[in-house]
């Protein structure tokens, strides 16, 4: 790790381009605007980064952090309540209005690991994958294909609400979804 990888200053512009990438998404990203917008400048940028590429990088790990964040929490618990608990207590924190910036952005990172495997978005689809299976395990999943399910469900659900915004109606679905799938377990 370099020293610029701990400095302050590199935290503190982390944290900046993170909530500009929320509000202005991360796949067209161009230096000059961001660096504008976080009062630094690309050259910066450069140096505390190494590249465009890694501080792609270092915001999606921000990301992954906000949602690691979620799953601790909810893995936490997990053992105290049903998957059916589980999975709408999910459900809510992905429907949470305040989340969308967050979630736009885990579907760049999620679409464009899958476009670009080498490039800075490497791994980030299945590395989420694997954290939601293993929380909807410890939360009573029977199998791989219950959690793959809830899984399914959960993000099938979260691209519809991020294209349409239709709250009412994809919430409605998400729950007679898992209604169904806790009536046949």
């Amino acid at each position: 790790m370099s020293a610029t990888a701990a400095s302050p200053r590199r935290a503190e512009l982390l944290e900046l381009a993170y909530r500009y990438v929320l509000e202005h998404g991360v796949a067209d990203l161009s230096l000059r605007p961001l660096a504008a917008a976080v009062g630094s400048s690309p050259r910066v940028l450069l140096f505390l980064f190494g590249s465009k590429a890694e501080l792609v990088q270092a915001i999606l790990a921000r990301a992954r952090r906000a949602e690691l964040s979620l799953l601790d929490e909810v893995r936490s618990r997990a053992g105290e309540r049903d998957l059916l608990t589980v999975a709408s207590e999910l459900w809510s924190w992905l429907a949470a209005e305040e989340r969308r910036g967050l979630l736009t952005l885990w579907v760049e990172g999620y679409a464009r690991s899958l476009i670009d495997p080498h490039g800075p978005w490497s791994g980030f689809a299945a590395a989420t994958v694997t954290d939601w299976l293993e929380v909807l395990a410890q939360a009573g999943a029977r199998d791989a294909a219950e959690r793959t399910l809830v899984l399914a469900t959960l993000r099938g659900a979260l691209l519809d609400l991020l294209a349409t915004g239709e709250l009412e109606r994809v919430t409605a679905a998400v729950n007679r979804q898992l209604e169904l799938m806790w009536r046949v377990r």
